[in-house]
């Protein structure tokens, strides 16, 4: 015979189910009163969730439903159709995610090239990023940092969750060209070490 859920359980479930963006767990305390134990109660709930068509998931501190990810397929028709991101956005996402909170002076040091105008707006426009602040240095240019909408578009705990460098590599997502300097870089060393010898 199953157990009955208590009304905090209900109560954490419901404001979950009909919140329109995730929720930290403050955010779900306004809702559900100080009467129970949340933690224990989001933990039952995943559990009982897990393996159904929607899942109780946290992402960056933050709880909301999602679509099981074996079955996001079967909705995709019904989601409006995002905009792909050109490379140069790719890329600017990418060094703030690894690097925030960073300045636009950084991710243009770390790319090579300027950023493009409009490149942090689209990002900005898509929820990925934030302003974080401005740096403590002369000129206090804007910095720049990624967002909870960003972990959980990209299914992600926490940036930890973000694959280092042998996992891209193992994927073959480096640039075989950086793979061909990094490796004549370590060949170069070696050389120069013969020749002082």
């Amino acid at each position: 015979m199953t157990e009955e859920p208590d009304d905090f359980l209900r109560a954490v479930e419901a404001t979950l189910f009909v919140a329109e963006a995730p929720l930290t767990p403050a955010e779900i305390r306004l809702h559900v009163g100080e009467s129970g134990d949340l933690s224990t109660a989001l933990s039952a709930l995943a559990d009982h969730y897990a393996g159904r068509g929607v899942n109780l998931v946290e992402r960056g501190g933050r709880w909301h439903f999602q679509t099981a990810p074996d079955l996001a397929h079967i909705l995709r028709r019904e989601k409006d159709e995002m905009r792909r991101l050109s490379r140069a956005a790719m890329e600017t996402l990418a060094i703030i995610a690894y690097h925030e909170p960073v300045s636009r002076a950084e991710i243009e040091a770390i790319r090579g090239v300027q950023v493009a105008k409009g490149t942090l707006d689209v990002l900005m426009e898509a929820g990925w990023v934030r302003p974080a602040g401005r740096r403590e240095v002369p000129g206090r240019p804007l910095i720049y940092a990624t967002t909870p909408e960003f972990l959980s578009h990209f299914g992600l705990g926490s940036r930890r969750d973000l694959p280092g460098v042998d996992d891209l590599r193992a994927a073959g997502l480096l640039d075989p060209v950086d793979l061909a300097l990094e490796g004549l870089a370590g060949q170069s060393v070696v050389e120069n070490d013969d020749e002082d010898a």
